[in-house]
C-alpha cells in the first residue's frame, strides 16, 4: 500500500479512502493472510528447531537391537514429530501397527497443513475483490460520462478510475505476497510427509527383517 501511495502521490490513508468501500474486505483479507502467515512461520521455525534426526536414528537402532522399551522411552518425550509417530506405532505394534502409523502420521501432517486452506482461499478472493473494485470503479466512470457534462463530473470520473486502479492493485499485491509463503508452507508440508514416510518405512523394514510379528 505505501508503494502504491507513493506512485499515486497519495498517503496510505488517502489511498484507502480513494479505493472506496471495496477496500474494507480487501483489508480484511490482508489481515487474515498476515495472521495465518505469521502463525505458520512461527510453527515451522519451532518444528525445525525441534527436529532431532540423531534421536530418530538412535530410536531405530534400538529397535534393530530389539530394545523396544528403550526405543519407546527414548522418543516418548521427544518434541520431534517423526519420533512421536514412531513411538506411537511401536506402542501399538501388537495391536494395529499399520493403522497406528497412519493415524499418528495423519495427526502430525494435519498440524503442518493447518492454515493452508485459508491461504489458498485468500489468494483468489483478494484477486476477485480487486476485480470487483475495478468493475464498480468503471461503473462510476461510465455513470458520470452518461450524465453528459464531463467537465462538471470530472471529479467523479477520476474518482472512479482511481477506485478501479487502487482496488485491482491492492488485490493483486495481497495475492502475490500471500502466494510466496503459501508455496513455501505447502512444500514444507510435503517434506514433512516424506520424512514421516521414510522413517515409517525404515521402521517397518527393521521389524520385518527381525521376523517381528506386528498387527496390521
Amino acid at each position: 500500500m505505501p508503494t502504491f501511495a507513493f506512485l499515486m502521490n497519495m498517503s496510505p490513508m488517502e489511498l484507502f479512502i480513494a479505493g472506496e468501500y471495496i477496500m474494507w474486505p480487501i483489508l480484511l483479507t490482508s489481515f487474515i493472510a498476515i495472521t495465518v502467515i505469521a502463525e505458520r512461520i512461527i510453527f515451522i521455525v519451532t518444528e525445525n528447531a525441534n527436529r532431532d534426526a540423531e534421536l530418530v536414528e538412535s530410536l531405530l537402532q534400538k529397535v534393530e537391537n530389539r530394545d523396544f522399551d528403550g526405543a519407546i522411552a527414548l522418543g516418548k518425550n521427544s518434541k520431534d514429530f517423526v519420533a512421536r509417530v514412531l513411538v506411537y506405532a511401536l506402542e501399538h505394534r501388537q495391536h494395529s501397527f499399520a493403522n497406528a502409523l497412519v493415524r499418528a502420521s495423519n495427526r502430525e501432517l494435519t498440524r503442518f497443513q493447518q492454515g493452508l486452506p485459508t491461504l489458498d482461499a485468500v489468494i483468489p478472493i483478494a484477486q476477485l475483490l480487486g476485480l470487483l473494485g475495478t468493475v464498480t470503479g468503471m461503473m462510476r466512470v461510465f455513470g458520470a460520462l452518461g450524465e453528459g457534462d464531463i467537465a462538471a463530473n470530472a471529479g467523479q470520473i477520476t474518482g472512479g478510475v482511481a477506485e478501479a486502479l487502487i482496488a485491482v492493485a491492492a488485490g493483486l499485491a495481497i495475492a502475490i505476497v500471500a502466494m510466496l509463503p503459501f508455496n513455501f508452507l505447502t512444500t514444507r508440508a510435503e517434506l514433512a510427509k516424506q520424512e514421516l514416510a521414510d522413517a515409517s518405512t525404515a521402521l517397518e523394514m527393521i521389524l520385518h527383517s527381525q521376523g517381528e510379528t506386528v498387527a496390521k
